[in-house]
């Protein structure tokens, strides 16, 4: 007689990871937006004692290996925070990929992503309909499943606003706001991407100081959006708002507005599974 045996189903799914603490992996080669986004989470009294884990490599291609080794133990993440501005995902894809096939069975019960990102490539040159957005919207839905997209300007630049480097030169995270914004806050284009940062995050200053830099920073962009999207302006207030502007069936915010509100939240919701 053949032998038998009698496989049980004990209701474990191989592939689901139920053993997420509270921690965030935060991927990105930007240690400027890293440092302003765990500072961010961490100076909310809300999330102070949440473990946040992030790239320490500086240089490039370090820090697209160390991300790549990360990809494994994102599982014990309830939320990755990715960015994936144009200028590096191709750097970062097969790692992402990974990341994302590691997580597939357990996002958006589990686990969450946040999305953080430039606009496409013709964000400037395609009319002035938000609908630009949707195609650059889907594609990152059908990557990375997030929960939520955070469109962040100062992360936005246009072909004429990036310095090239010889090919002799490594990749480097551009480090100066884009032209378009030097206006806005200073006749200088040397500014630093992390002097803003660090101007608008307001670590250290009391709430009334970070009051009143939210509300300079929200009137930029409600400036900049009427002069780029005029026939929009409807839209406006949803899009400065927490629950973001609707876009066919997506939605898009703007970076870091509600930010960490979003964090909290989806740390609970993945919490609740």
């Amino acid at each position: 007689m053949d032998d038998r045996y009698a496989i049980a189903d004990n209701g474990h799914d191989i592939l689901s990871h139920t053993s997420r603490g509270i921690k965030i992996h935060v991927l990105t080669l930007d240690q400027i937006l890293a440092t302003d986004i765990c500072g961010r989470i961490h100076n909310d009294s809300r999330m102070k004692y949440y473990k946040l884990i992030r790239p320490r490599e500086t240089r490039v291609r370090q820090a697209v290996e160390e991300i790549d080794g990360m990809a494994r133990d994102t599982v014990y993440s309830r939320l990755l925070i990715i960015d994936v501005r144009r200028i590096t995902l191709t750097k970062l894809q097969w790692a992402y990929n990974k990341i994302v096939g590691y997580n597939r069975r357990d996002l958006n019960k589990l686990c969450y992503i946040i999305l953080i990102g430039d606009g496409p490539g013709n964000l400037f040159r395609a009319g002035k309909a938000l609908d630009v957005f949707v195609p650059h919207l889907a594609m990152h839905r059908v990557d990375f499943h997030p929960a939520l997209f955070f469109y962040d300007p100062l992360l936005h630049y246009e072909p004429d606003e990036i310095e090239r480097s010889g090919i002799d030169y490594e990749f480097v995270v551009p480090d100066k706001i884009p032209r378009r914004l030097v206006p806005h806050f200073k006749k200088d284009e040397d500014m630093r991407v992390d002097r803003i940062r660090r101007y608008f995050r307001a670590t250290g200053k009391d709430d009334q100081v970070r009051r009143k830099r939210l509300k300079r920073l929200r009137n930029l962009y409600k400036k900049r959006i009427a002069e780029q999207f005029p026939n929009h302006k409807d839209q406006t207030r949803a899009w400065l708002s927490k629950k973001g502007v609707g876009l066919a069936s997506e939605r898009l915010h703007l970076y870091p507005l509600f930010f960490e509100d979003w964090v909290h939240d989806l740390m609970q919701k993945a919490a609740e599974g």
